[in-house]
């Protein structure tokens, strides 16, 4: 998965499973564009351990629901690094609210920060590779719930659902400028958007028992699939999702 000379972006890319994939880049040989929008001093503790390597990192806070944002963030990277040739769409957040609770605002954020930031900065990455020539690599970060439904989260069952079209129909449309769009799906993942599963002994019970592999996925795990479909190893695959789910997605719905 030698990915030395490229230049990535990762949304959402200081914390959970956005920082192991920053990680895994870096250590594949990228040089990366890390967004956030707290935490800094986490930003900060990756690019050192990235400059360790020998490779470059650069944090930029950004907020991906704003287009002028996303557009920050492509052009920091080809200010730094002279071009694109990765995107990482992880940037994500849930409400765990139902279609009889979910408010206005609490819908508009989920989609904003899920799907528009995928949207946009799809767009925005897009045009870049095709102005610098050589194709790229678009990776959207979805989850098993693009497809799974999962009763009471549905803004971000929508926007994960969303993120699955785009993902199809952006890879067609930027096939013939030898950009490939894949998704990738993880199942539950120890993060801290899981922390109130994991701190419940009943919840992660069940929820081991419902994974046929019996444990969450580690945020590494997932961070090497995306290096791999970064890569060339990964060539002739776009326009569709990899689920990295212990076989969770087989299971019956609602867990």
């Amino acid at each position: 998965m030698d990915l030395k000379g490229k230049v990535a972006i990762v949304t959402g890319g200081n914390s959970g499973i956005g920082a192991a994939i920053v990680w895994k880049l870096a250590q594949e040989g990228a040089n990366v564009v890390i967004d956030f929008v707290s935490h800094p001093e986490s930003a900060n503790e990756l690019e050192k351990k990235i400059l360790a390597l020998g490779d470059q990192a650069i944090g930029v806070h950004a907020d991906v629901s704003q287009i002028q944002d996303l557009q920050l963030l492509i052009d920091t990277a080809v200010k730094k690094f002279g071009r694109i040739d990765i995107l990482v769409n992880n940037a994500g957040i849930e409400t765990r609210t139902s279609i009889l609770d979910t408010t206005e605002t609490q819908y508009q954020k989920v989609l904003d920060i899920n799907l528009k930031s995928a949207f946009f900065g799809t767009q925005i990455a897009a045009q870049q590779m095709i102005k610098q020539g050589g194709g790229g690599s678009i990776i959207n970060i979805t989850s098993v719930h693009e497809d799974w439904p999962m009763p009471g989260n549905l803004p971000y069952c929508l926007a994960k659902g969303g993120m699955r079209m785009l993902t199809r129909t952006a890879g067609l449309e930027l096939a013939k400028y030898k950009i490939r769009v894949v998704g990738v799906g993880p199942g539950a993942v120890a993060t801290p958007i899981n922390l109130s599963t994991m701190n419940d002994p009943q919840l992660m019970k069940k929820l081991d028992t419902a994974i046929p592999l019996g444990r969450m996925a580690k945020p590494e795990e997932i961070a090497s699939v995306v290096a791999f479909l970064a890569s060339d190893g990964a060539a002739y695959m776009t326009a569709t999702s990899v689920f990295v789910d212990g076989g969770l997605m087989h299971q019956s719905p609602g867990l």
